[in-house]
C-alpha cells in the first residue's frame, strides 16, 4: 500500500467520492448532441484553459521516467516541440475551428471531401487516440499503489476514469478538469517545496547528477530529441484541441485559451522535469524509473501532503483518460454509427456516443496491456496519425491545396500504411538480429514523405485534368 494513513486514504476517497456525486448527480438526465459533445459551445476562458491543459498533459509516470533518466532534455523532447505545435494551432487554426462550429474532425472532412475520407479520419483518430497510453499508465499507478497485478488495474483504470462523464458528456469532462487542473499544480507545488527546503535547489542537483541531466540531449543521438518536434505535429491534428475550439464560446476564446495554455503547460514542466531530477538525485539506483514519482514521494512526503502527490498524479493521468476516451466514444456515435446509419435525426448521437464509450475503454485496456510501454505507445501512435491526417485537415481548414476526395483518401490510406508498416517492421527479427525500422528511418518521416508525394502527384495530375 502507497501509505499507511488514514489521511492519505481520505483524500483519494474523497476524490472518488466526488467523482461518483457528479455521475449521480446528472443519472438520467437527457441532453441534445450540442450539449453532449460540445457543452453547447459555451465553454469559458478559465474552463477552456483548464481542461485544455489537464487534458493534454496525461502522460505524468512517463514525464517522470524521462526526467529521471535524462533531466533537463525532457523539457527539449516532451515540453518545447508541444508548444510549438499547440502555437501554431493558435495562430492558424483555433479561430477557424470556431467558426466553423463542426463537432469533431472527420465533421470537417465530410464537409469538404465527402463521406469516404471521413470515415477514414474517423478510424485514424479512434485508433490514435483512444487513451491506451494513459490507461497503462493510470493502471500501472493503482498497481504499485495496492500492490496487486497489472492487468485487473489496467481495467479498473479505464472503468473508473470514464464512468462519470457517461451521462453528461463533454460538459462533466470540461467540469472535472476544473478540478483536476487545481490537483496537478497543487500536488507538485508542494513536492517541489517539500524537496527544496530537504535538500537545497540547483546546487544539490549539480552535486549529485550526471552533468549529461543538464545537456539539452541528455546523452541521447540528436535525431533521437530531433524526432519528436515532427511527432509534435500531431498537436495541429490533435482532436482535444479541435473538441475544445468547437466548445469554446467564441472564437477569441478558443485562440486566447490555446496561448494562456502554453504558459501553464511551461509551468507545469518546470515543476515535473525538477522534481524528475530530484528523483535521481534522492533515489539513483532506482530498480524501475518509471515510478520514480511515487517512490521520491513515499521518501519525502509525511501523511496529507503524500496523499495529496499521489492526488496530483492520478487527476493529472484521469484528466487525459476522461477526455480521450469521450473523443474516442464520439467518434465511434457520431463519426461511424451516426453516419453509417445516416441517420437524419442528430437526437441520438448521445445514446450512441455513450456506447462508444465503453467500446473505446475497453479498446485502451486492452491495447495497453498488449503493448506494455507509454513511450512506445507515444511514438508509434503519433508516428501514424499524424501524416494520416496533418495535410487533408491542414488544407481544408486553410483553404488551400485541397485535393478532390479520391485523391485525399489516398492521401489518409497511403500513409497509414506506410507508417504501420514501419512500425510492425521493428518487431520482427531482420536476417538474425533484432528487427529495426527499414533503412533505419524514423516512421513519422516515411509517412510524411508518403503524404507529399500523394499529394504531388493528386495535385499535378488534377491541375492536368486527369484524375
Amino acid at each position: 500500500m502507497f501509505s499507511s494513513s488514514p489521511f492519505d486514504w481520505g483524500l483519494i476517497l474523497l476524490y472518488f467520492g466526488f467523482l461518483a456525486a457528479v455521475w449521480l448527480r446528472l443519472l438520467g438526465r437527457s441532453s441534445t448532441a450540442v450539449e453532449y459533445l460540445v457543452a453547447g459551445r459555451r465553454v469559458t476562458l478559465p474552463a477552456f484553459v483548464a481542461t485544455l491543459v489537464a487534458t493534454w498533459y496525461g502522460g505524468i509516470l512517463g514525464v517522470g521516467e524521462y526526467s529521471y533518466r535524462y533531466g533537463i532534455s525532457n523539457w527539449l523532447v516532451f515540453g518545447v516541440p508541444y508548444y510549438v505545435g499547440a502555437l501554431l494551432f493558435a495562430i492558424f487554426y483555433a479561430r477557424r475551428a470556431r467558426e466553423a462550429a463542426l463537432y469533431t474532425i472527420p465533421d470537417l472532412l465530410e464537409r469538404h471531401y465527402g463521406r469516404a475520407p471521413a470515415l477514414m479520419g474517423a478510424f485514424t483518430v479512434f485508433i490514435g487516440y483512444a487513451p491506451a497510453a494513459y490507461v497503462l499508465m493510470f493502471g500501472t499507478l493503482l498497481a504499485a499503489m495496492f500492490h496487486l497485478p497489472l492487468v485487473p488495474c489496467v481495467a479498473a483504470a479505464a472503468l473508473f476514469s470514464v464512468f462519470y462523464i457517461h451521462n453528461g458528456g463533454l460538459r462533466t469532462v470540461v467540469f472535472t478538469d476544473q478540478v483536476q487542473f487545481v490537483l496537478m499544480y497543487a500536488g507538485f507545488i508542494v513536492m517541489l517545496a517539500f524537496l527544496v527546503a530537504r535538500h537545497g535547489g540547483l546546487g544539490y542537483l549539480e552535486s549529485h547528477l550526471p552533468a549529461s541531466h543538464f545537456m539539452w540531449h541528455g546523452g541521447n543521438p540528436p535525431a533521437a530529441v530531433f524526432v519528436w518536434y515532427f511527432i509534435a505535429l500531431s498537436t495541429l491534428v490533435d482532436p482535444g484541441f479541435w473538441q475544445r475550439a468547437f466548445a469554446a464560446r467564441d472564437p477569441g476564446i478558443a485562440r486566447s485559451g490555446v496561448l494562456l495554455s502554453i504558459a501553464c503547460w511551461i509551468v507545469f514542466d518546470f515543476l515535473t522535469t525538477f522534481t524528475g531530477m530530484y528523483a535521481r538525485a534522492v533515489l539513483p539506483h532506482l530498480a524501475s524509473p518509471v515510478f520514480s514519482f511515487p517512490e521520491l514521494a513515499r521518501v519525502t512526503l509525511p501523511p496529507g501532503a503524500l496523499g495529496l502527490f499521489y492526488l496530483a498524479m492520478i487527476a493529472t493521468v484521469m484528466s487525459t483518460i476522461d477526455s480521450y476516451g469521450f473523443i474516442a466514444a464520439a467518434t465511434i456515435g457520431r463519426d461511424v454509427i451516426w453516419r453509417l446509419r445516416r441517420d437524419p435525426d442528430e437526437a441520438r448521437i448521445p445514446a450512441y456516443t455513450r456506447l462508444g464509450l465503453w467500446v473505446a475503454a475497453a479498446f485502451a485496456a486492452a491495447l495497453a496491456v498488449t503493448k506494455q510501454s507509454v513511450i512506445d505507445l507515444w511514438h508509434d501512435l503519433g508516428s501514424i496519425v499524424t501524416p494520416t491526417l496533418l495535410l487533408p485537415i491542414g488544407t481544408a481548414l486553410l483553404g488551400r491545396g485541397r485535393l478532390g476526395a479520391r485523391w485525399t483518401l489516398a492521401a489518409m490510406v497511403v500513409p497509414f500504411v506506410v507508417t504501420l508498416a514501419w512500425v510492425i517492421a521493428k518487431s520482427l527479427p531482420a536476417r538474425g538480429h533484432a528487427g529495426g525500422y527499414p533503412w533505419s528511418v524514423e516512421p513519422i518521416y516515411a509517412g510524411l514523405a508518403a503524404s507529399l508525394v500523394v499529394y504531388a502527384a493528386g495535385w499535378l495530375l488534377e491541375k492536368e485534368g486527369m484524375s
